[in-house]
């Protein structure tokens, strides 16, 4: 059987076009999240929103993987019925809630359009728009993280023994890219011009995003096509196999599993110390740094253009020298670093968004390919749907949390900017916040690193293994 599978994903040329496939489906992912970063100076004025309402839409992403655990739910069906159908199906919702978020602040919808009464008719203390676009954020939600599950597990079907944290690195690098694409093209696409002197057609950005997101769907259902043949091939269907079916004792294992409980952990610090970062990190370089929309989307790719670079050096170093728990060691504590930094100085900000891109690198480019140590291959849309369940309500609260801050250390300001005046935001002790998870993200690497001395799960060892070596590792404890 083994050798039967090796006729297809032995072909090095097959397995990375596939990673690039899907990886390009997870950047169109990237690019709607952060699409609407760098205009919430935009939505301030064109809908209305305090920092707190801006953090209560981005929020809405989380609310479905939070409340509904769609997260966990979707690895679960992911488990259970198979990539190709749970993977059409999630990346459908995502595209869904893209369009209904891309309409919700439309001028169409805003002057009356369709379902503007209805939403109008309820909540009436908050706008028509906020409810409209967080319902589509939440759809969005909805369908993105369970579809990051889903290519998670086709990095790791084509890929297990062989060079998996480079094939991981680079799908996440690759996802980057659309971030760093968002933070880059969203402000060109709307750039104030004499001929544009009112940002009119400001919601362009989040229409194209919603279109990038069609064109994945697309993508990746040319990839199922090669999913059926590499399960033809290997003669065997996820679902009739009982070696690969989930099993709800398999839940109840990561649960009392030491270091799975403190790699999520880790996970969920580090991600809400970054992502909900990124969200206010246009707006940071414009209120602190007085940079124009777009320098400021400019600087901010620095970090999603950086992991391009550093996701895979560091991958590699996780394949061929080992050393992943240390890794995470450190780049939570240059996470904390530069945090610290962007609060209490006024350094130029290129230097504190490459330190951080490092940083960001260095942690999921050791933490996913980790996972596969400490998690078997059966349990692992489980396993990462746990972790994005719990990373979830980080990426709800602390991107709400922060417009609330902000909002309570600066009186007036959003009052100020929706009246069309000029006010600059304070982001002292919102940064703080985020410094103060860093630290507690550290704390966790440092005991995931204490507590491989006796799992044995062999984190600070080369991922890139022999084939006996892999199947020992398939049959042991978990």
């Amino acid at each position: 059987m083994n050798d039967i599978r090796k006729a297809l994903n032995e072909s090095a040329s097959l397995r990375w076009g596939i990673m690039l496939l899907v990886s390009f489906t997870m950047a169109t992912n990237y690019y709607f999240y952060d699409a609407l970063s760098p205009l919430k100076f935009l939505m301030e004025r064109e809908l209305g929103f305090s920092s707190a309402d801006y953090g209560f839409f981005q929020a809405a992403y989380s609310i479905p993987n939070v409340f509904l655990l769609m997260a966990i739910i979707g690895g679960i069906i992911l488990d259970r019925i198979g990539i190709r159908i749970t993977g059409a199906a999630f990346i459908f919702i995502q595209f869904f809630g893209a369009v209904v978020t891309a309409y919700g602040a439309s001028p169409y919808f805003n002057e009356g359009g369709w379902g503007y009464d209805f939403m109008n008719s309820f909540l009436t203390q908050y706008s028509p728009a906020l409810k409209m676009t967080s319902l589509g954020f939440f759809f969005f939600g909805l369908g993105a993280e369970t579809t990051i599950v889903v290519i998670s597990k086709v990095i790791v079907k084509w890929f297990k023994g062989k060079e998996i944290a480079l094939a991981l690195g680079m799908n996440v690098a690759i996802a980057r890219l659309g971030m760093g694409a968002a933070m880059i093209v969203s402000p060109r696409l709307i750039e104030e011009t004499p001929q544009n002197p009112l940002w009119q057609n400001w919601t362009l950005p989040i229409w194209f995003g919603a279109l990038l997101l069609g064109i994945g769907l697309l993508a990746f259902l040319v990839y199922t096509i090669w999913d059926v043949k590499f399960d033809r091939v290997m003669k065997i269907r996820d679902e009739h196999d009982p070696a690969e079916e989930f099993r709800f004792a398999d839940l109840w294992k990561l649960l009392t599993n030491r270091s799975f409980i403190y790699i999520t952990m880790l996970c969920v610090l580090f991600y809400s110390a970054v992502f909900p970062f990124m969200k206010y990190a246009p707006d940071l370089m414009i209120n602190k740094f007085g940079v124009s929309p777009t320098l400021a989307g400019d600087i901010s790719s620095i970090l999603p253009f950086g992991t391009l670079v550093f996701t895979p050096v560091f991958a590699w170093v996780c394949d061929y020298k080992g050393r992943s728990a240390s890794l995470m060691v450190l780049g939570s504590l240059l996470l904390v670093t530069v945090h610290l930094t962007f609060a209490f100085t006024a350094i130029t900000p290129f230097l504190p968004m490459f330190i951080l891109g490092i940083g960001f690198s260095l942690v999921p480019a050791a933490m996913w390919p980790a996972v596969t140590k400490i998690v078997e291959t059966r349990r692992i849309g489980t396993a990462y749907g746990a972790m994005f369940t719990v990373q979830a309500i980080g990426l709800m609260v602390f991107p709400w949390l922060i417009g609330i801050v902000l909002d309570h250390t600066n009186p007036g300001v959003a009052e100020t900017l929706a009246a069309g005046g000029t006010a600059f935001y304070d982001y002292t002790w919102a940064l703080a916040m985020l410094a103060v998870l860093g630290v507690l993200g550290l704390l966790f690497a440092w005991l995931l690193k204490r507590e491989d001395k006796t799992s044995g799960y062999g984190l600070e060892d080369p991922n890139k293994v022999g084939e006996v070596i892999e199947e020992i590792g398939e049959t042991g404890s978990d």
